[in-house]
């Protein structure tokens, strides 16, 4: 049914923004040919983003380091990045490495390359744009992964002890305090490693003070300080209910108010720093993310808190149907919350497939749809138990009816340790008499017949499986908060398209002279000629010819012509002449669209010259 949905909300389309800044444009653009060096490096997101102390690095066509301004908004708009370059740039190939975070907590990185004047003879090899160091995001994905167990364990179980109300919760404060640490542990390692996941440094980076200081100015900063500052409330509150806790008396309303005000709070710190705080619909989605989050850790730590039961102590019945109940409310919950987040995430059926976020979807579907189906056995297991102890109530009524009632002691079904309760929930009957010695009691598990305890055994079994695989689907949540969403991913890649368009078209041709004579050695290398914008109408053009090895080479005679075949036009004469180390033309009008045959015609002596021809799109 989820995956069912969410195909059917695909076709449907939706809006084009989504979580994850991409690069959108850049001026000057990726490959472009300027003719003057710029003032400024400016680089415009499909959303806000955050800059670093180095989100810019400039490198000269040496490959050194340029001395730049400190990066900034441009205009005071929060998608924009842009740093000041110095007056003297010089002339060649320049290189730009950028990196910023996103406002969805996640950095991205890139690199390009842009020219002055003409394009270096060797072009210089981009720097590397690696996002995140390995051990860094190895790290830090798994505090991710340790911080909503943790959760699931902390609002999952006191959500147990709330609402199914077992009568013993005394194995259950460990999970309590387990999940508690467990949280309050991994934020406090994420905080410490939040600067270097950002930077793309090592983890030793986390121990520098400046790098925290950066970090607590910041959203995500901010959403993790929030969540320690909630978990000390709730360790108020498990203080305040500590007495409870150990004589089984079930929560107060005051406690079961704050507890889910605390509760809603740290779904809160995941929803305003990740996916749901960028993109489209955003109050939308921060809700969904908030239920989506409770239902997850309703259903789950439940699960860590009724497996505990079963293997620690006794569990009525009621206790089990109570959670049966609260487990499909938090199933459609997180159907109704997971179909929206589907949608928003992938934005395209082809998404699923072609996508990384979209796969690790499908993986999350198939390990929920195993869940989902160890949960509908557990429930059958429920059932059967019901309607089989049903049966045996009925009887006991009937034998009671008509055989005499033992005098004394406790009735062999009780149980150690719940003064009389049965596996049930029912209490016995109270007896009149004499006291007779009481009898050693035998253990819990010989009061019920063969066919309930093989039932619950069953229902251990089943349970244990719901565990396991919800371990599994966790490790996916995690993979899917960090990574690009589908939508995203196919914004991106039409922002890189249309960023990485140069101004200029440029071509290069090579060419050959001399080598088919006997005994004459060729003459070989490549024009590489520029026509500044490329596009219908006046043109710039600049050639420069290099030799074998790469440098710039002299000619006495360079003259390049335009034909459009199709139209039956040309050639016309590029007229360029020599400026000194390149050849160049001002101004060369091609009036229509289309695919012209730039020739280019090489001549190394008074004798010696080749052409050359090759294919040029010109678009309006």
């Amino acid at each position: 049914m989820l995956l069912g949905t969410v195909l059917v909300l695909l076709l449907l389309g939706g809006g084009p923004a989504s979580a994850h800044a991409a690069l959108r444009s850049a001026d000057p653009a990726d490959g472009s040919v300027v003719k003057t060096a710029p003032d400024a490096i400016t680089l415009t997101f499909t959303e806000s983003v955050g800059l670093l102390d180095d989100s810019f690095r400039v490198f000269d066509p040496d490959n050194r380091r340029v001395d730049t301004g400190e990066a900034g908004h441009a205009d005071g708009r929060a998608d924009t990045a842009r740093i000041k370059l110095p007056g003297k740039l010089g002339t060649g190939t320049f290189t730009v490495a950028w990196r910023v975070v996103s406002a969805d907590s996640h950095p991205i990185a890139g690199a390009f390359t842009f020219s002055v004047g003409t394009p270096s003879a060797t072009p210089p090899a981009l720097p590397s744009t690696s996002v995140e160091n390995p051990a860094t995001g190895g790290l830090f994905n798994i505090g991710r992964y340790l911080a909503y167990l943790a959760a699931a364990l902390l609002i999952g179980t006191a959500a147990f002890i709330a609402v199914c109300r077992p009568p013993d919760v005394r194995p259950l404060r460990r999970l309590l305090l387990a999940g508690w640490w467990a949280l309050a542990g991994s934020t406090v390692f994420l905080l410490l490693l939040r600067a270097p996941y950002e930077t793309g440094t090592g983890p030793v980076q986390a121990l520098d003070p400046s790098g925290l200081t950066r970090t607590l100015g910041t959203r995500p900063g901010l959403a993790l300080v929030a969540r320690l500052v909630l978990l000390a409330a709730a360790a108020a509150l498990l203080l305040w209910q500590r007495k409870a806790l150990r004589e089984g008396k079930p929560p107060s309303r005051a406690a079961l108010l704050t507890g889910a005000a605390l509760a809603v709070g740290l779904a809160l710190t995941w929803a305003g720093a990740e996916h749901a705080s960028a993109g489209i619909q955003v109050p939308a989605a921060m809700t969904s993310t908030v239920l989506h989050l409770l239902a997850m850790a309703v259903w789950l730590g439940g699960l860590a808190a009724l497996l505990t039961l079963f293997y620690r102590a006794s569990v009525p019945s009621r206790v089990v149907g109570r959670f049966s109940q609260l487990a499909g409310l938090s199933v459609t919950v997180l159907v109704v919350t997971g179909v929206y987040q589907s949608w928003r995430g992938l934005g395209s059926v082809s998404a699923l497939t072609d996508t990384t976020y979209g796969r690790v979807l499908l993986a999350k579907l198939a390990a929920v749809t195993l869940l989902l189906l160890a949960g509908a056995r557990s429930r059958r297991t429920v059932t059967s138990e019901r309607t089989a102890r049903n049966v045996t109530v009925e009887a006991a009524e009937v034998r009671e009816a008509r055989v005499p009632e033992p005098v004394g002691g406790r009735a062999e079904g009780a149980v150690d340790g719940l003064a009389g309760d049965r596996v049930d929930g029912t209490v016995d009957a109270p007896v009149s008499g004499p006291s007779l010695p009481e009898k050693p009691r035998p253990p819990a598990g010989t009061a019920l017949t063969p066919a309930e305890d093989a039932q619950r055994r069953a229902l251990r079994r089943s349970v244990l499986a719901e565990v396991v695989v919800s371990v599994v689907v966790l490790v996916f949540t995690t993979v899917l908060t960090g990574t690009l969403p589908g939508r995203a991913a196919a914004e991106a890649a039409t922002a890189e398209q249309s960023a990485g368009l140069p101004v200029a078209s440029v071509t290069n041709i090579p060419f050959t002279i001399g080598s088919g004579a006997p005994g004459v050695r060729g003459v070989s290398g490549k024009v590489q000629v520029t026509l500044d914008p490329g596009r219908v109408g006046d043109n710039g053009l600049q050639a420069v010819v290099y030799g074998p090895d790469g440098g710039f080479v002299s000619i006495p005679e360079l003259r390049i012509s335009f034909s459009l075949p199709d139209q039956d036009i040309g050639p016309l004469d590029a007229k360029v002449t020599d400026r000194g180390g390149y050849w160049a033309a001002d101004t060369v009008n091609l009036p229509l669209s289309g695919t012209w045959e730039m020739k280019v015609t090489v001549r190394v002596s008074e004798t010696d010259q080749v052409s050359e021809s090759k294919p040029v799109e010109i678009v309006r």
